[in-house]
């Protein structure tokens, strides 16, 4: 018999902290993931196989959240990769990547947080997965994303909508 010492949990729990069943501890996971959308256009082929020119890469990322109900958000990552030469484009791959997220009993501003930083991070090793794949089937070498900070960027965010508002308010005057 242990005593009480060596508790690992307490059976007693408090009855004031809903040990009547009520679900009142914060809660957040990925319920869901899947492709919304996948465009893959390879508009010059078969020309574009003998172009000798290195492609310039663009990728475009941008980040989304809807509310589906109270309690559950879809986090969409709209991934656009485009490598064009001087002589055409030789692919774009457009790519929607989409988690259903849910979160219970979380502040806003946490909640906010993980919709728009963690749960990209989340996502992102998926996505870039089929990017490479449908890079690869398109006859050319696989794209590999390079990994984001998604806090980073979130953060990077939050400070240049600040800052953005701002400068948008008036500025004092009168005689101090």
């Amino acid at each position: 018999m242990a005593d009480e010492n060596d508790v690992l949990t307490d059976l007693n729990a408090d009855p004031a902290a809903g040990a009547n069943g009520a679900d009142n501890r914060p809660t957040i996971g990925v319920l869901n993931q899947y492709v919304k959308d996948l465009s893959v256009e390879n508009p010059n082929a078969p020309a574009s196989y003998q172009w000798q020119e290195q492609p310039r890469v663009d990728v475009q990322l941008n980040i989304a959240s809807n509310k589906v109900t109270d309690e559950i958000s879809e986090v969409e990552l709209k991934i656009t990769v485009r490598a064009d030469t001087d002589q055409g484009a030789q692919y774009i791959v457009e790519l929607a990547y989409c988690g259903l997220v849910g979160i219970r009993n979380v502040p806003e501003e946490h909640a906010h947080a993980f919709l728009f930083a963690e749960a990209p991070r989340l996502l992102f090793p998926f996505a870039r997965a089929i990017i490479s794949d449908a890079v690869r089937d398109l006859g050319y070498a696989p794209m590999m994303l390079e990994p984001m900070d998604f806090a980073g960027l979130y953060q990077q965010q939050l400070q240049a909508r600040a800052a953005q508002q701002g400068e948008g308010a008036p500025a004092p005057t009168g005689n101090a």
